[in-house]
């Protein structure tokens, strides 16, 4: 994966860890860099980034251990490239993201592909606990019962149980407040 890079590869993969995971530009990267002796341009970072974040991702996704089965879903307005979206997620009870899904609207249809990405992808929780949403728990019921009535198998399992609560559902909102300090230095 690193052959014929000009760095090593224990360079390369701290300056793609720190860009990713804390609120440092790429020039905060480059003095970091220089202050350890090793010369390099914030270009050159952002080149790796580029390069190998998807390459990572898939690596640690193999290795990802599976959600539980208690979700907390919930929907933020933040901004994207200079647009207000909404975004939807699922953390399971442990705090890791299950699913994210952006929309530019906050209504039924958005929520329903939210949630059959969700479940596609992770397959059926037992409990979701979501705030007083409606539509939320709209397309919760829609596409549990969607789900149960294609695959005879599981037309005998019990509908997946929604919690209505806005203090049990403070997980996720206390883990909007990450996304959203991430983001609000980038607004400019």
């Amino acid at each position: 994966m690193f052959k014929g890079r000009q760095f090593d590869q224990s360079v390369i993969l701290l300056c793609v860890r720190w860009y990713l995971a804390y609120s440092l530009s790429l020039r905060d990267l480059e003095e970091m860099m220089a202050e350890r002796g090793i010369a390099v341009d914030h270009t050159t970072i952002h080149r790796w980034t580029v390069c190998y974040a998807p390459l990572l991702l898939e690596r640690f996704n193999r290795r990802k251990r599976s959600v539980t089965g208690k979700w907390h879903i919930d929907e933020t307005y933040i901004k994207v490239r200079g647009q207000w979206m909404y975004l939807y997620r699922a953390i399971d009870s442990v705090g890791d993201t299950v699913e994210f899904w952006f929309s530019e609207q906050r209504d039924l249809p958005s929520a329903k592909r939210f949630f059959r990405k969700a479940l596609a992808r992770h397959g059926r929780p037992d409990r979701v606990v979501i705030d007083g949403s409606q539509t939320n728990h709209e397309a919760i019921v829609s596409c549990d019962t969607t789900n149960r009535l294609q695959d005879r198998a599981r037309s005998r399992l019990k509908p997946i149980r929604i919690r209505k609560s806005k203090y049990l559902n403070n997980r996720i909102e206390q883990d909007h407040r990450r996304i959203k300090r991430r983001v609000r230095p980038m607004l400019g």
